[in-house]
């Protein structure tokens, strides 16, 4: 097995390994619970869209796809059992009437409350055998972490893809009541295809 080595890192490398094995274990702790926990059964990479299109409540069908480097008709279908199971919604994008918005409703939410407070419960165990000072170190720590993985460039694309609030503007009153008897875009575009990964589903 290859040792990778970084010369003038040290430490940083020490602590980039420490959160590599400690996602490990996490990864094996949720695998378990996953299979035990509410219905329906979802697939990780099922979770995974969840997880991603709830970050921001309006990430683009495109970006979803991007961030999951996938081809769109996997995505697609992902999406597709999802929004079956009322997880998920589709929407027109405001800005584009090519392009599809995705949102986690109501009942989405609320499986996923269910899911992290399972992940909870079982991480409190661990935590709790912590000294004090070790998890007063592990909060900010993480805290540090998500902001700078936020940053990441490759999950900075959940940002820079989610559709903005649009900002109220004063306007002719005859032009607003003519924007409000336009019709509104309506179906899904295909967001054709492509020779990207396939997700398991």
């Amino acid at each position: 097995m290859t040792e990778w080595t970084y010369p003038g890192l040290g430490s940083l490398l020490t602590v980039t390994r420490q959160v590599g094995r400690a996602a490990e274990l996490l990864d094996v702790l949720w695998e378990q619970d996953r299979h035990v926990g509410p219905s329906p059964y979802l697939s990780v990479a099922q979770l995974r869209v969840m997880y991603l299109v709830d970050r921001d409540q309006g990430i683009r069908m495109r970006a979803l796809t991007r961030l999951l480097s996938a081809s769109p008709p996997s995505v697609s279908r992902l999406v597709d059992r999802l929004q079956a199971l009322g997880f998920v919604d589709r929407r027109p994008c405001h800005d584009s009437r090519r392009e599809v918005m995705l949102h986690v409703t109501s009942a989405g939410r609320d499986y996923l409350a269910h899911i992290r407070e399972r992940r909870d419960q079982a991480l409190l165990q661990a935590i709790e055998a912590m000294p004090g000072s070790q998890r007063a170190a592990l909060t900010e720590g993480l805290a540090g972490l998500q902001q700078a993985l936020t940053s990441h460039p490759l999950l900075r694309l959940v940002a820079e893809d989610t559709t903005p609030v649009p900002t109220p503007t004063r306007q002719d009153p005859a032009l607003s009541s003519r924007h409000s008897d336009a019709p509104q875009p309506s179906g899904v575009v295909s967001e054709g295809r492509g020779a990207a990964g396939h997700l398991g589903e």
